[in-house]
């Protein structure tokens, strides 16, 4: 049986998968850090009101059983928190992975001067009219 499982993890590559995962878990962090810690404060400068995020609408207030108060609310200043950071996030793995991902070059080509056909820059007659190039 661990023989079965130790083959169906290495033909399934679920051992690579698992090591993706890992790795983009720890990249998200890395990313969120960046934008909590680094792109927030700056970007709070020029928001007025400074704590923005604690934003709310408050529905209704009561006072719990313990003497708490209880504040029934929409929170939008969190949502809207959550929704920049996530841009933020999205826009940083864009750049990471175009500038890790490029594309490869596309083949050389050349036309065909009789009949305008697109051909390999190394070929020496036309897949389409058959005449030498």
């Amino acid at each position: 049986m661990w023989r079965e499982f130790r083959e169906f993890l290495l033909k399934q590559n679920a051992l690579a998968l698992a090591i993706g995962v890992i790795i983009g878990a720890a990249m998200g962090r890395v990313v969120s850090s960046l934008v909590a810690d680094l792109l927030m404060p700056v970007i709070s400068l020029g928001i007025p009101g400074g704590d923005w995020r604690a934003a709310k609408i408050v529905l209704s207030e009561s006072v719990g059983p313990d003497g708490k108060p209880i504040v029934n609310a929409i929170n939008y200043g969190a949502f809207c928190g959550t929704i920049l950071d996530f841009l933020i996030v999205a826009f940083v793995v864009f750049l990471l992975v175009r500038a890790m991902l490029k594309p490869a070059p596309a083949a050389p080509v050349k036309t065909c001067p009789f009949c305008q056909e697109t051909i390999p820059a190394a070929a020496t007659r036309c897949r389409a009219c058959t005449s030498a190039v």
